[in-house]
Order: structure tokens, then sequence, then C-alpha cells
């Protein structure tokens, strides 16, 4: 019995023997890890320590900008949402002082507004072709004239009466003949008074129609015609004007002579005008 106390007793010490190392073998190796974990994160285990450390040791100051920071619901707010919704009391807009009127602002000569440039620098298109004229604008055509004789009458240094011709540019129309007589009772012009031009046709005379049927010009005047105050010679020579003038175009060849439409024989102190008149009767 004693021998297998002993020997009991041997066993156990044995087995404590070799739990001892593995033991000693586990810690160390759980030390060694514990060790290289904390080296590892040895900056995140110190930021995180810090942070504690700040929170734990916060000053007054920091404590205050941390509130700051953190925006809280205002008292009015939070009293405003638990109270019962009031109408606010309307109060009369308070009365604005009266603001003094704006003085004009009157630009100086000097001050010129600056010019804008255009975007794209364009030759402007004539006032004509911006603004259309309501009526077309046209040339006037020149208006087309023609040599005409005319005869006149001059008194010579013996009381002579001479024939005198002149030419006149005359507008050209469809009753150039008329055209013609109508220059002749208007008398000469300012150089051909200078000259010693005049005209014995009874002044205010004037041409009731004027007609060629077969080379005769059937010209009818006014009463006026019939009464000058030179005599014989007179009516010759108011005759001689009329005869001249008219047989210059190339169609009439004798003039008969009307007053107020009505043939009559004798002009004035016995002139016959009963019948046609050529260049050769006078």
């Amino acid at each position: 019995m004693a021998e297998r106390k002993n020997s009991g007793r041997k066993s156990g010490k044995s087995k404590n023997s070799r739990a001892l190392p593995v033991a000693v073998l586990f810690w160390l190796v759980f030390c060694i890890a514990v060790t290289g974990v904390f080296l590892a994160n040895r900056e995140t285990i110190a930021r995180n320590f810090d942070i504690i450390t700040q929170r734990l040791n916060l000053s007054p100051e920091a404590a205050s900008e941390d509130n700051a920071a953190e925006p809280e619901t205002p008292p009015e707010a939070e009293s405003v949402a638990t109270r019962p919704a009031e109408t606010p009391p309307v109060e009369a807009p308070a009365a604005q002082p009266a603001l003094p009127a704006p003085e004009p602002s009157v630009k100086k000569p000097d001050e010129q507004p600056s010019p804008v440039e255009p975007p794209e620098k364009q030759t402007p298109a004539p006032a004509s072709a911006a603004r259309p004229s309501s009526t077309p604008q046209t040339t006037p055509r020149p208006v087309e004239t023609r040599e005409r004789n005319l005869y006149f009458t001059q008194v010579g240094a013996d009381g002579a009466i001479i024939r005198s011709r002149v030419s006149r540019k005359i507008a050209l129309s469809a009753s150039p003949m008329l055209d013609s007589l109508q220059a002749l009772l208007a008398g000469p012009g300012t150089d051909e008074k200078r000259r010693g031009m005049v005209s014995l046709i009874p002044p205010n005379t004037r041409i009731l129609s004027a007609t060629v049927r077969g080379g005769t010009a059937y010209i009818s005047f006014s009463e006026d015609f019939q009464y000058n105050t030179y005599g014989v010679e007179g009516y010759a020579a108011q005759l001689t004007q009329i005869v001249w003038t008219v047989t210059e175009f190339p169609n009439v060849t004798d003039v008969q002579i009307l007053i107020e439409g009505r043939r009559v024989d004798y002009l004035g102190e016995g002139i016959w005008i009963g019948s046609p008149i050529n260049r050769e009767s006078l």
C-alpha cells in the first residue's frame, strides 16, 4: 500500500512538472502576441487614448466651444412648438419719414456715352434703301425742245417798219403751231427788246383756236385783234407777224384770219382778210 501511494505521488508530480512548462510557454506566446498587436496598432491605440483623455479632462473653454458647435433648439422654438398657435396681433405700419425727392441727374456736356462697338462692322445701307419712299422717285426726263422762228417788228431810223426774225427754243408738244403763236403773242424777250424789237399785235389778244386743213391754217382771234392804234401800217405789221410765223411750218402755205370764229372781210381800214393770206400778198 505504501508503494502504491508513493508511486501515485510520483506520477502526480511528474504530471505537474510536465504541465508547468506548457503553461509558461502558453503565457509567453500570449504575451508576445499581445505585444505584437500593441506594436502594430500603436498609433491607433495612442489616438484613441488621447481622445478618451481629452473627453475626460475637457476644460470649460473646450466645453463651451463644443456647445457652440452643436446647435441646440432655442427655447423660444421649443416653447412655440409646445404652445398652441396663436394669431399674432396686427400692428399698424410705422410711418416712414418722407424721403427727399431725387435730384434730376444733369448730364454734363463733356460726358458722352461710350460708343457701343457693334458685333460686326457692316457698311450702313443708304437712307433710301433703309426707308423706302411712299412714292417711287423717278428722274425727270429732260424737256425736248425745237428751234422755232418767230417774227417781230423793228422801227427804222426813218420810221419804216421792218420785219425781224428771231429763233426760239420751244418745248415740243402735240400743237407746235399753237405754241409758236402763244410765244409770239407774249412779245419779245429782254435781249430782243434791247435790240429794238417790238410786237405790233394789239395787246390782250387771245387765240381761240388754231387748225390746219389742206395747207391753210385757220386761226381764230379774240375781238381785240381788230383794234390797232398804229393805223394801216400797224394792221399790216401784225398780219405780217402772224402769217410769216405760221408759214414757217412746212405743211402751212397760207393763213385764214377769223375773229371770234367768224370770217371778216376787212381788218381795220381796208386791209383784206376775207380770204387766205400768204407771204406774197403782204
